[in-house]
């Protein structure tokens, strides 16, 4: 159901110019969909999906470029500049920062991984990341510490 819901909402932002969450429940749920605010916010950032102007003095939800080489480049050095080390525990994965930099780096490692993950919080200098496999979060914990500092944990 997921899945299909998913794939609804790329279908209907490439159709029509949807500029919030509650039109783009309403046209879900136009479609037969049963969803929530809550459920629709949850495929927003799954999909990571933005809000692009439209040109006409408005906005619209679009998938976001995967392929901008520059963006995830932008990101991967926030991340370098701010972590300081990355372990996993369980299924958690624990991002220590320098103080006052975990918000930054939160939100440059969710534009990066937010689709592996069920979700993040960032404290000051700390971000703990739930995967749903003890398994996943070793795997993006090592994909992580080799890509900020090349090396494997």
């Amino acid at each position: 159901m997921k899945n299909k819901r998913q794939e609804k909402i790329l279908e209907l932002i490439s159709r029509e110019n949807i500029d919030t969450q509650d039109l783009l429940l309403q046209k879900l749920r136009e479609g037969g969909f049963d969803v929530t605010q809550a459920t629709v916010s949850r495929d927003i950032k799954q999909l990571r999906l933005i809000k692009v102007s439209t040109g006409e003095g408005t906005y619209r939800y679009a998938p976001r470029d995967e392929g901008d080489p520059r963006q995830s480049a932008k990101y991967l050095n926030i991340m370098r500049e701010t972590i300081t080390s990355v372990n996993s525990a369980n299924n958690l994965i624990v991002i220590k920062t320098y103080t006052g930099m975990a918000q930054a780096a939160c939100a440059a490692f969710d534009s990066m991984y937010s689709s592996q993950v069920l979700g993040s919080i960032a404290g000051d200098d700390t971000i703990f990341v739930a995967h749903e496999s003890s398994e996943g979060a070793a795997k993006l914990a090592n994909e992580v510490n080799r890509r900020i500092f090349d090396k494997k944990k």
